[in-house]
């Protein structure tokens, strides 16, 4: 059974970077971006078994890119996770408005990162 193949979005490299360790760590296959649109991009051309993105990036932020998402027939399914500093209401349900799958807040632990992305693909 190949691993199962995880796309990364954060605008910060060190963040990227470890939840890209984690999640390697946990037998994933990682690809990352750097923003929501780079990885619209990627997304076109490449499907994933789950996503997770942050909340707070320029050129598209991570609920825009978890709209646009949605709308490609290929992530009508796909687990969509929001990794975030933003831990308000207000933001949870517009990502969830949006199509998030679920939220963690960052600093986040990577066993339960690694457990949530799981649980997700389970």
């Amino acid at each position: 059974m190949s691993a199962k193949q995880l796309l990364v979005v954060d605008d910060s490299t060190s963040m990227r970077q470890m939840v890209a360790f984690a999640l390697t760590s946990g037998g994933y296959e990682v690809r990352e971006a750097e923003d929501g649109q780079a990885a619209l991009e990627i997304a076109r051309t490449q499907s994933f078994d789950a996503v997770v993105t942050d909340v707070n990036m320029p050129r598209m932020d991570g609920i825009s890119l978890i709209r646009e998402l949605r709308q490609l027939p290929s992530y009508r399914f796909t687990p969509l996770l929001m990794l975030t500093t933003e831990s308000g209401g207000d933001k949870k349900m517009e990502g969830k408005a949006a199509g998030a799958t679920g939220w963690l807040v960052k600093p986040f632990d990577p066993d339960q990162l690694v457990a949530t992305v799981r649980k997700v693909l389970a």
